[in-house]
């Protein structure tokens, strides 16, 4: 019998039993990190670099990109240090770090994939009224107000997680500090706390995930309604995709966090977080980014700047 204070360290879910096995997860993820920190990256550097990109669709993409790359850094590195390494232990301060940091990315991202559909529904269904309501000013509270809540969300949830006394050992089955595994560390009955507040943010999280719903119907309608079938394909191909990632990423999270203890297992759960730590910051680049010509347009002239100015 255990608890929090005796423990100084967690060991985490290992990716692979075989030396072989493990060695090709560091490389798989080290391939998936790389792509990641590249989309991102270069999200990032068009978005700042090119002036005719700040407005307001690409002021949200960038805070998007960094969030990404905020995201896939608190739990990639450390897996893939674990696997080549062959280690497992995270101390105690370190796994509260990663969970505070992970669940502060995680909850700005989501508000930010909200503010887009706002964003995306203002400029196609009021464009007369576009200008107003997406000032620079309004951008700026409404970005403040994302990364505000992530804050404050991960520090409510991270204090109230961490100050549960633990009394199942120290095992936590995931590869990063995730909520629901620290909370079956816990005592019998002392976690109903933070249960509560995950239905909370949980709630909060899936009347978002309806207003984007909504936002997006809208903006279908007015699409159904343009003369050009090449505008409404263009509409559908960029939306929808939005829509599928947001999709795969509230369903994978409320079943990872709020699912009955009952139908846990350990790769179920390996699967679900993969799902939604690792799959939606390697490909947003993709869908919300690479396929737009200004931000094609965007990189070619800052890599050519670039190859220019080297002697």
């Amino acid at each position: 019998m255990s608890n929090s204070s005796s423990i100084s360290e967690f060991l985490l879910l290992p990716l692979a039993d075989t030396r072989q096995l493990q060695l090709l997860h560091f490389w798989l993820l080290l391939g998936i990190y790389l792509a990641a920190l590249l989309g991102n990256g270069l999200i990032s550097t068009a978005v700042a670099c090119d002036r005719r990109l700040h407005t307001p669709m690409y002021f949200f993409l960038l805070n998007l990109a960094l969030l990404d790359l905020g995201c896939i850094s608190t739990t990639l590195p450390k897996a893939m240090v674990d696997a080549l390494w062959d280690t497992r232990a995270i101390s105690y301060a370190g796994c509260a770090a990663q969970l505070f940091f992970f669940f502060f990315f995680a909850s700005a991202e989501f508000s930010f994939l909200t503010i887009m559909s706002y964003d995306r529904y203002v400029a196609i269904c009021k464009p007369l009224h576009y200008g107003t309501l997406m000032d620079s000013r309004a951008c700026a509270t409404m970005a403040a107000a994302a990364w505000g809540a992530g804050f404050l969300n991960s520090l409510l949830h991270t204090a109230s997680t961490f100050s549960l006394p633990l009394c199942q050992g120290n095992v936590v089955n995931q590869f990063f500090c995730e909520i629901p595994q620290i909370l079956k560390l816990s005592c019998s009955g002392s976690y109903l706390r933070e249960v509560v507040l995950l239905i909370f943010s949980g709630s909060l999280a899936f009347h978002c995930f309806v207003f984007i719903v909504v936002s997006y119907v809208q903006i279908f309608k007015v699409v159904l309604r343009m003369p050009s079938e090449q505008g409404q394909h263009k509409a559908f191909s960029t939306c929808l995709p939005h829509l599928a990632v947001v999709s795969l990423l509230v369903s994978t999270a409320v079943f990872a966090y709020l699912k009955p203890p009952s139908i846990s297992s350990p790769v179920l759960d390996l699967l679900v977080a993969v799902l939604y730590s690792v799959v939606p910051p390697t490909l947003n680049p993709i869908i919300y980014s690479m396929r737009n010509r200004e931000i094609k347009h965007s990189l070619m002239k800052v890599l050519q700047s670039t190859l220019f100015q080297i002697p």
